[in-house]
């Protein structure tokens, strides 16, 4: 018999099943003597301390032994070998007994598992059904060799990892592998790997381009703070919001982790580059240079997809609509080319428009056709849109995460200015420091604020909530930068007391103006509200927990929210305002709002400022027998700490009560 954490005592089928990473804690030797296993040194004084005052132990005596030491695994070993012995003597004696029960029990394994699989969420998926909510619709696809070798039982785990057989089992880089689709669907259902996928180091490497692209994209745009401009930021930024989500949904459908891909890779990143070199002069002389940077990722996205529909014959036919949706807008693009004025325009926004919802639209029809149905879409088409690549919420959520670090960094970075005053504590220097305290609250409300307490994220909920959480972000993150490029514009203006152009650095003095015109305020307090708008929208996309006795509800906040949102679009109507006085108000907005949303959170149950479990110390402490014998026969007070120091140590752990 033995005896393990969490697992009952009874007997157990065969030898070869055992549950990894729950520790058995005592078993019995074949003569009858009782083994009880410790996880320390510690452990095992306390064991024999209170296997001693005990007396259902003395008749066949006890041996304690620390886990992992070899004469636990000597131990091991004795009880393994004494099992086998009885289990070929069974088989020997029952044959025919014998095989008929390894048959069925190895039948009912292999029921059990299919069951599991098809009606259980596995434990891969715990972790993604607590972040981002559960769905039905969603299974575990195990790796090929996961279900080779004995099968296990419903309830026991899988098979402890040979460590020291994989020391020898490295694996070899290729130049080229047949690429893995991650995720699909397949009528109505999502499979996807069982392996978390992680951001890859070259994605982190393309973060540090889009730097570049974010800071010219907006310091151009307040350069001359005009509709012209604004509509010109417009396009850019969108084509490189463009390049970015195609490079990020391709790595989040397929693996392949070759030489090949990491060439492709290159290829893509040095069109990037080649576009963010002429995003000044755009709409001047290098508008055909750009967009044939542009146009060539999206070509060479499209010949990629046909590698991957060669390849992977069952993803083809979607493959094939992803390449439509490529040709089409780049067949618009090459004859905004050729044509200038409105009709160039026209063709640009036509372009913009099919470019990114055209791929939402097809992803739609290709979900219909996946689900089980008896019209003619489906009858005609289904048999070449049974599997359709997914997109995976752990990689899509974090890298839309990281781009909007990426923005709030340039938010950071565009207040630094260089100050030659003694002192340097002057109006410049404290509209920094609100732009600072601006961007912080921001930061702390679209990761901290909106993320609590998420029940079911928008990807998750609904495929029209996964739209306005995508669609959503682009006009957020543009007008956020617009609005840190003005603000940057706004710290070094000279237009209130204590600013002197003198005390800035030459390079800084440069760009500074004593009057800010129209155009930069309305970029910058504008941009805020539109911002501060399209977070509470992708707060609504998701569904949030409920919680008893809150303060204020969530819906009650987001609209307060979106009051303040308009009072911050209309602010630029006060011309009266200087740019200390502008800023000010802006970033006593934003932290209102983020107060509102703090006291909402909590619970009239609970205290506001301090919660109500207390800490509670305990502690392991090494002790002999006789001190404690010798202070319950005195009556003394025991100093734990004066034992624990004469006693060889303590060991100690919190707990919160």
């Amino acid at each position: 018999m033995v005896q393990g954490d969490g697992v009952e005592d009874g007997p157990h089928h065969g030898d070869h099943h055992h549950h990894s990473g729950q520790r058995l804690k005592q078993f019995l030797r074949p003569d009858g003597r009782q083994v009880h296993v410790a996880r320390n040194p510690e452990e095992e004084a306390k064991l024999k301390l209170q296997l001693i005052s005990s007396h259902d132990n003395q008749e066949t005596g006890f041996d304690v032994l620390i886990h992992g030491t070899p004469q636990h695994l000597d131990a091991l070993r004795e009880m393994r070998a004494h099992h086998e012995e009885r289990r070929l003597a069974f088989k020997k004696q029952h044959a025919g007994v014998y095989d008929e029960f390894e048959q069925v029990h190895a039948d009912l394994d292999a029921l059990s598992n299919e069951l599991t699989l098809l009606t259980e969420k596995g434990v891969e998926l715990d972790a993604s059904f607590s972040r981002f909510g559960y769905d039905a619709h969603i299974r575990t696809k195990e790796a090929a060799d996961s279900s080779s070798g004995s099968s296990t039982p419903s309830g026991a785990q899988k098979v402890q990892r040979d460590w020291e057989a994989e020391r020898h089992q490295g694996q070899v880089m290729t130049f080229f592998k047949t690429p893995v689709i991650r995720q699909y669907f397949h009528k109505g259902l999502i499979w996807r790997a069982s392996e978390r996928e992680e951001v890859a180091s070259y994605e982190t490497f393309i973060d540090l381009i889009y730097v570049a692209v974010i800071a010219i994209n907006g310091d151009l745009a307040a350069r001359n703070p005009t509709g012209t401009a604004l509509l010109q930021f417009a396009v850019t930024f969108i084509l490189s919001w463009k390049l970015w989500g195609d490079l990020t949904l391709v790595i989040s459908w397929f693996e392949t982790d070759d030489i090949f891909q990491r060439l492709c890779i290159l290829v893509i990143v040095s069109a990037l580059l080649g576009f963010t070199t002429n995003l000044t002069h755009a709409f001047d002389s290098t508008y055909t240079p750009l967009l044939a940077f542009y146009l060539a990722q999206r070509m060479f996205q499209a010949l990629y997809f046909v590698l991957i529909s060669w390849q992977i014959p069952m993803i083809r036919g979607g493959m094939i609509t992803q390449i439509m949706a490529i040709l089409v807008p780049v067949a618009l693009w090459i004859g905004s080319i050729h044509v200038s004025g409105a009709n160039r325009e026209g063709l640009i926004w036509f372009a913009i428009f099919v470019d990114l919802f055209g791929p939402g639209v097809l992803v739609g029809l290709l979900r219909k056709i996946d689900r089980e149905d008896t019209s003619w879409l489906n009858r005609r088409f289904g048999q070449y849109f049974e599997f359709f690549p997914a997109i995976n919420i752990e990689h899509k959520t974090e890298r839309t995460n990281a781009f909007v670090t990426l923005v709030f960094g340039y938010s950071v970075v565009s207040l630094l200015y260089q100050n030659q005053d003694p002192v340097g504590l002057n109006a410049f220097f404290g509209k920094a420091i609100l732009g600072l305290i601006q961007a912080f609250t921001f930061n702390w409300i679209y990761f901290e604020i909106d993320a609590f307490n998420i029940h079911v994220h928008a990807i998750r909920r609904h495929v029209i909530s996964f739209a306005l959480w995508m669609t959503l972000h682009l006009p957020f993150i543009m007008a956020y930068v617009l609005a840190s490029a003005a603000l940057a514009k706004l710290v070094l203006a000279h237009d209130c007391s204590n600013t002197d152009p003198d005390s800035l650095s030459e390079d800084s003095k440069i760009n500074s103006v004593s009057d800010i015109g129209p155009g930069l305020r309305w970029f910058y307090s504008a941009g805020l509200g539109v911002a501060l708008a399209c977070m509470g929208g992708i707060a609504m996309t998701h569904e949030h927990k409920d919680i008893k006795g809150q303060r204020v509800l969530k819906r009650h906040r987001l609209a307060f929210r979106f009051l303040i949102s308009i009072i911050m679009i209309c602010l630029p109507l006060a011309k009266s305002l200087d740019s200390l006085r502008f800023v000010s108000i802006t970033c006593a907005l934003t932290v209102l709002v983020l107060c509102v949303d703090l006291y909402g959170s909590t619970c009239i149950h609970d205290s506001l400022w301090r919660g109500d479990r207390k800490c509670r110390y305990s502690a392991e402490c090494r002790l002999r027998r006789r001190d404690i014998e010798e202070a319950v026969k005195t009556g003394a007070v025991v100093d734990v700490e004066d034992l624990a120091g004469k006693n060889l140590g303590e060991k100690g752990y919190l707990h919160l009560n």
